[in-house]
C-alpha cells in the first residue's frame, strides 16, 4: 500500500507537469496521507482503496516484466527515496515537519483539502523542510504549465504526500535493495490488490 501510495503521487506529478490539472479526487486521496501521522496500521492511512488502484498499476508497470517502464517516474522514485533517508536521520526536520502538518489540521476546520490555500501551504512544507535536505527533484514536463505558481504549489504538496508514503514504506520495513531483490513478490502483491 505504501509503495503503491508513492508510485500513485509521483503519477500525479507527473501528468500535472505535462498538462496543469490531474483528477481532483485522487489528488485528494494523496493529499489526505499527508494528515494521518498516527496510524494504528497501513490501511488507516489509505481511507480512499480505489484511489491506490493506479499505483498497484503503477508498481506492476514499474517493476514488472514489461517494456512500458517510465524512466521519468523511476528518477522520480529514486531521488525521493534518497531525500527521505536524509529526513528520517533528521530529527530537527522531523519535528518542524509534525508541527506544520498540526497547523493544517486546524485549517481544514474551514477548508478542503484541495483548497488552493491549503494546498499552498503543503506546497511551502515541502519547500521549507524536505527540499533543503538534499539534491532537488528536477520535475519534467511542458515548461509553459511549470511556470504556473498553481501548478507548482500542487507538484509540490504531491511530493510530500510522495514522502509520507516513503516514510510509511521505510516504517514497514521498505528498503531500496527490495526494488531488486523482492520485485517479483512486491509486483504479486500488487496484482493480488488490484483484483479485490
Amino acid at each position: 500500500m505504501a509503495f503503491a501510495g508513492i508510485l500513485q503521487a509521483l503519477a500525479q506529478v507527473q501528468y500535472l507537469a505535462r498538462h496543469g490539472d490531474g483528477d481532483k479526487d485522487a489528488m485528494a486521496a494523496s493529499l489526505n496521507t499527508i494528515l494521518v501521522t498516527n496510524p494504528d496500521q497501513p490501511d488507516d492511512v489509505y481511507q480512499d482503496k480505489q484511489q491506490l488502484h493506479s499505483g498497484y498499476k503503477w508498481i506492476i508497470n514499474q517493476l514488472g516484466d514489461g517494456s512500458d517502464k517510465d524512466v521519468e517516474i523511476t528518477r522520480y522514485l529514486v531521488g525521493l527515496l534518497a531525500l527521505e533517508r536524509k529526513l528520517s536521520r533528521n530529527r530537527q526536520a522531523l519535528g518542524m515537519l509534525a508541527e506544520r502538518i498540526n497547523q493544517i489540521h486546524r485549517q481544514l476546520n474551514h477548508f478542503a483539502i484541495t483548497d488552493e490555500q491549503v494546498i499552498a501551504n503543503l506546497a511551502s512544507i515541502y519547500s521549507d523542510i524536505i527540499s533543503n535536505l538534499g539534491p532537488k527533484l528536477q520535475i519534467t514536463g511542458n515548461p509553459l504549465v511549470l511556470q504556473r505558481p498553481q501548478v507548482q504549489q500542487k507538484i509540490r504538496a504531491l511530493l510530500l504526500a510522495a514522502m509520507r508514503s516513503a516514510v510509511l514504506w521505510r516504517q514497514l520495513g521498505g528498503k531500496r535493495r527490495h526494488l531488486v531483490f523482492a520485485r517479483k513478490a512486491i509486483v504479486d502483491v500488487a496484482r493480488k490488490n488490484l483484483n479485490f
